[in-house]
């Protein structure tokens, strides 16, 4: 039988859409999804994709976690990370209090190195070490920062910001991502460092993408871009301005629009020619192989299938290319497979994306819709496939 039958996406929206008392038509109108699309998501024969997920949010008037169902607390309470999430909303929310006169913050650099840990041990997919050392290390670098009243302060204390934004959003937080995207920007302001407003931008970028306001999403990452500009010219700048161009091609393909989206991922990869693998850079991972990896993305948001899953399998990942990086690309992978009709690969990489970061894949939206997918397919899959879809409901 299968692993969560009742628990799917499309089971959300009928439930919502009953909710406002919605014929399946009125939706359909009001989200501009297609009748027939509405219809077989609902009953779990097709899977949600982002592009439905978001305009449905839009027509319903509520959150796209409402829509998912995140957070996923019973999976959360199995891992013991719900118990993480409170001490980070305390931690973020001392931030204008000044420093805090019981605390005695260890010299700047150790809180660096620190930092630099827990950005890595995101990328690895280490998500519950990094929550569990979060609260207290930006508790430390408020004081610190507020102390000291230097550049270097506030920037490492945005620097932890992001950091709770990357384990917030991962978790299926995105309130508390909000929030600690801008608490990153008021920390970033005071460090006035027009490469790290840059990346905020880019980041809050990703939350409007998420949540289907393509157009405010463009805005932010032009504006991004301009901020950019005002940067010293350099290696830095430049991977930022790369990286917004992809993010912005991805925006650009949910929107169905593919000219703007070929554009940007031209402007990216002109960029990434000339800096090479830059994954060191402010952790973004970028380079020749983020570029190929947002085509398939971008692909997939196009509805371009079976393209995506031809370029997807040719991608050659460098064998040092983060962890979380690589899950996200099998998992993108994995579903351009299974609407191009290739379940067998589909599910092998569902497993590769669970291999590479198991943490992140658990709680990884596309994994689970994939998954979802696959399911209603009713085709003959291997044992393992149900073994799969307990340990993601688990």
């Amino acid at each position: 039988m299968p692993a969560h039958p009742h628990d799917h996406t499309g089971q959300r929206i009928k439930r919502l859409r009953a909710e406002r008392h919605l014929t399946q038509q009125a939706l359909s109108d009001l989200s501009q999804v297609p009748y027939s699309t509405l219809t077989k998501t609902e009953q779990g024969v097709l899977p949600a994709s982002p592009h439905l997920i978001a305009a449905v949010a839009r027509a319903l008037h509520v959150e796209v976690a409402t829509v998912t169902g995140q957070p996923y607390l019973t999976e959360l309470r199995a891992d013991e990370l719900d118990i993480l999430i409170q001490p980070i909303r305390e931690a973020l929310d001392v931030y204008d209090l000044g420093a805090d006169p019981e605390i005695a913050p260890r010299p700047h650099q150790l809180l660096r190195d620190d930092a630099e840990q827990l950005l890595v041990a995101v990328r690895a997919g280490e998500i519950k070490q990094a929550a569990s050392q979060l609260p207290g290390l930006i508790i430390e670098t408020t004081t610190a920062a507020h102390g000291a009243g230097s550049t270097e302060g506030w920037l490492l204390l945005a620097s932890y910001y992001r950091t709770a934004y990357d384990v917030t959003s991962k978790l299926g937080y995105p309130d508390l991502a909000t929030i600690a995207l801008s608490r990153m920007e008021w920390a970033a302001e005071r460090g006035s460092d027009a490469v790290v407003g840059g990346m905020y931008r880019y980041m809050r970028a990703l939350t409007y993408l998420r949540a289907g306001q393509y157009r405010t999403g463009d805005r932010l990452i032009h504006m991004g871009l301009s901020i950019l500009g005002q940067a010293d010219p350099g290696r830095d700048r430049d991977v930022l301005t790369g990286q917004l161009h992809l993010g912005a091609a991805v925006m650009a393909g949910r929107a169905k629009d593919r000219a703007a989206a070929d554009g940007h991922l031209a402007a990216a990869h002109r960029i990434a020619q000339s800096t090479g693998d830059a994954s060191d850079v402010h952790w973004l991972s970028f380079g020749p192989t983020n570029v190929a990896v947002h085509r398939v993305s971008v692909l997939a948001e196009l509805d371009e299938y079976g393209e995506a899953a031809q370029i997807g399998r040719a991608v050659a990942m460098p064998q040092k290319w983060p962890a979380s990086r690589q899950s996200h690309h099998f998992a993108e992978l994995a579903r351009a497979q299974m609407w191009d009709g290739a379940l067998d690969d589909a599910f092998s990489n569902l497993r590769r994306a669970r291999k590479a970061a198991p943490q992140q894949a658990r709680y990884h939206q596309t994994v689970r819709e994939t998954y979802s997918g696959l399911e209603a397919a009713k085709r003959q899959l291997p044992d393992s496939f149900l073994s799969f879809g307990s340990w993601l409901s688990a």
